[in-house]
Parts: structure tokens; sequence; C-alpha cells
């Protein structure tokens, strides 16, 4: 733990100002969380390695054809030998060739073209991952943070449960409630803590997914700090929301990423057409006869392949298949992402309304109902049954009031991640 804890202290207490470390407690905002994930993030670390491949790519594709030399030793007799001595006066005689492959069409520059908008679509997709991961990462944020609310809820519903459950004893006591009531109270109290330990399960789970997504394994004391995004911050965004698609799909990185296959695709279908343009070999010679009387002869050669059998046909298909199916994806992907777009204004829309419901309507005539309730109770006005529906309503009210403001919260992130106007830090 103190691997973890003690580090990653320090570097909040000097890189942002105001964080507080409450004893026991590792507290992180929001700003925080994501500056410890694009430092730690194993996701991150893996996608960025993967444009090395992309570059080694870019890079072959630019070389040249290395020449060949061959040495080829002639006129070997089995009777004779070859004879004593220095090599140079051996019976046979010697071939030195040298050969270069002249690329022609084209090729290279298809080539370094082709790998240039794959590297750069490899870039895309980082990006893209980049900003799917933010999303995660925002998500188990409010995930903690609606489990330490959740937690609290049921904190409170079990001390006051218990405190009614120590009272009702007392009353029974003294002769003012059934033994039946007690009963109804204990079973009250009984449920409350199972809650109680279902809400402790998911904080921890909600601690450990956070932990992950910012490099640690350690998670015990992580506590989500930051408020919940207020609904006039989601209303905003509505009103800005109707200029903002073409804007969007213009910068959109996995649009890029699949426009760039596009231009790759394309260099390999023209690559596959230029392989109709003939290579040429071209090679010299130096042969050194001593199989009579010593000379030395030299020679140039060229050599070229005969479409015989066919003409490059199958590649030239392929290529055109795969130029055809790049251009679909990309007019799909623009499609899809359009109704993407849509789907998440939709969606922080409904969560927008449902927290203004919550805020302004429900929680408030749920807490006037239950202290009403809890009035009438104590003055001998409403029995011991509608009392417990009441408080059960109220603690049902305030958990879906935190469900709403994590909804909320996520809605409203996915939005402007997905239309690229988060805040940076």
């Amino acid at each position: 733990m103190k691997r973890f804890l003690i580090p990653l202290a320090c570097l909040l207490v000097q890189a942002v100002p105001g964080f507080a470390l409450a004893a026991g407690e590792l507290r992180l905002d929001l700003r925080q969380a994501e500056a410890l994930w694009r430092e730690h993030s194993r996701e991150l670390r893996v996608a960025e390695s993967a444009l090395q491949g992309g570059i080694a790519d870019l890079r072959a594709a630019g070389e040249r054809p290395n020449p060949t030399v061959s040495v080829n030793s002639l006129s070997l007799s089995p009777q004779e030998g070859i004879g004593g001595g220095q090599f140079k006066n051996k019976n046979m005689d010697t071939q030195l060739r040298i050969e270069q492959l002249i690329e022609r069409g084209g090729k290279r520059d298809l080539r370094i073209k082709g790998a240039e908008a794959r590297l750069a679509a490899a870039r895309g997709d980082v990006e893209n991952f980049r900003r799917s991961q933010r999303g995660e990462l925002r998500a188990a944020f409010y995930d903690l943070k609606l489990a330490q609310e959740r937690l609290l809820l049921s904190e409170e519903s079990v001390a006051a449960y218990g405190q009614s459950l120590d009272a009702g004893r007392l009353r029974q006591k003294a002769g003012d409630i059934a033994a039946v009531d007690v009963a109804r109270l204990r079973i009250d109290d009984s449920r409350a803590r199972s809650d109680l330990r279902q809400d402790q399960a998911a904080l921890d789970t909600a601690r450990r997914a956070l932990a992950y997504l910012i490099g640690s394994d350690e998670a015990a004391h992580l506590v989500a700090g930051d408020e919940w995004p207020a609904a006039r911050e989601s209303a905003a965004e509505q009103l800005a929301a109707g200029d903002v698609v073409d804007k969007v799909l213009a910068a959109r990185p996995d649009l890029q990423a699949a426009r760039q296959r596009v231009l790759a695709a394309e260099a390999d279908r023209d690559l596959a057409l230029a392989a109709r343009r003939r290579d040429v070999t071209v090679g010299v010679q130096y042969e050194r006869n001593l199989q009579n009387l010593p000379t030395n002869s030299y020679g140039i050669g060229v050599s070229v392949p005969l479409f015989l059998w066919h003409n490059n046909e199958g590649a030239i298909a392929r290529g055109e298949a795969d130029y055809d199916t790049a251009r679909l994806q990309y007019e799909q992907l623009q499609a899809r992402l359009r109704s993407e777009l849509e789907q998440l204004r939709q969606r922080l829309i409904a969560a927008h309304d449902r927290l203004r419901l919550y805020d302004e309507e429900l929680l408030a005539d749920a807490r006037r109902t239950a202290q009403a309730a809890e009035f009438a109770y104590g003055k001998g006005a409403m029995s011991l049954m509608d009392l417990l529906d009441a408080r059960r309503s109220l603690k049902q009210l305030q958990t879906e009031a935190a469900m709403a403001r994590a909804e909320h919260a996520k809605a409203l992130s996915d939005w402007r991640i997905a239309t690229d106007t988060w805040e940076t830090p």
C-alpha cells in the first residue's frame, strides 16, 4: 500500500493546489484522476506502443531493393580435379555477378503512400482509444461517487432503524406498543443492515475499477471527491448542440482513421496496377577463365519477367475489393456516428429532465412526507406500518436521486467526450 499511496500523495500535493488528504483516505477529484490515468494507464501504453509497428512499416516501405551478389565456379572436371596451389591457380572458371532490381511504375512511392496512410490511421485509432478510455475513467469515477453516496444513505438508514428499534423495545416494556410492532422494526433493521453490506461490497468494486484505470494495485483508500455536475451544465450543452454534428464528424479521430484506411486501400490498389509495369533486373559480371590460357572477361545482363500466365489480375481485383470495402466502411461509420451523437444528445436531455424532477420536486416532497410521518407517529396519529412505508419511500427516492445524478454526470461526460468539448486539464 505504501508503495502506491506515498508517491501518489506527494504527486498530488505538489502538482494540484488545494489537494486535501484526510486521515486514511486518498481523495481525488476528477481532474486528478485523469492526470493519474494519463500517466499510469496500462491500456494507453499498450495502444501507443503499437504505433512503433506502423513507423517500422513506413521505414520498410521506403527501402529500395538490395542488390544481390553471386559467385559461381564452373568447368570443374571430376577426372582432373581442381589442381593444387592457391585458389587463383585452381583449374576452374570463376564468375562474380552483381544484380540490382530496378522498380518501375512508382511502386516505391505507392508503398510509402500506403504505409503513411496506415500509420495515420493507427494514430487515429490510438487517439480514439484514448477518448473511449477517458469515458471509461469518468464512468468509473462517477460509479465510485454513486457507491459512496449509496453507502452513506445505508449507514444513515441503519442508524435510524437502530434507534427506532431501541426505542421500540423500551416502549414495549412500558406497554406503549405491541410485540408485533417491535418485530416489524427488527425486520426493517435487518433489511437495512443487509443493504449496507451490499453497498459496502459495491463500494469496494467501484474503488478497484477506478484504481485499475489509474494504474494502482491498491484501492482501499480511494475517495471520489468532486461534486456532481449541475443540471444547468447539461442545459448549456443542449443549447450548443444544434450545429455541432458536422464539426464533430470533421474532427473525430475514428472517422479520420477510417478515411486514412480508404487512402491506404487506394494506394494498395494502385500498387497492384503498377505491378503490370515490368521491373528490370540489371547485372554486371566478371569472369576469370583458367581452363586454357588465363583470361578475364566482363559482361552485362538485363532480365524482365514474362507475363505468360497472368497479368496480376487477381491482385488487382483484390485491391479493388479492399478499396470498395474501406470506402463503404467509412460511409457506414459516418452514418453510425451521426446516429450515435443524436442518441447521446437525447440521453443527455432525458438525464437532465430526470435530475431536475428529483431535485426540484420528488425529493422535497418525500422529505416533507417523511417528516410529517415521524411527527404523526410520535403523536400517536399514524400507525407503525405507515411510518415504515414513509421511511422506505424516502430511502428509495434518495437512492434513485443519487442514481439520477450519476446518470446525468455520465451522459454529460459522454456527450462532451463524443463532441470533443471536455475541459482540458
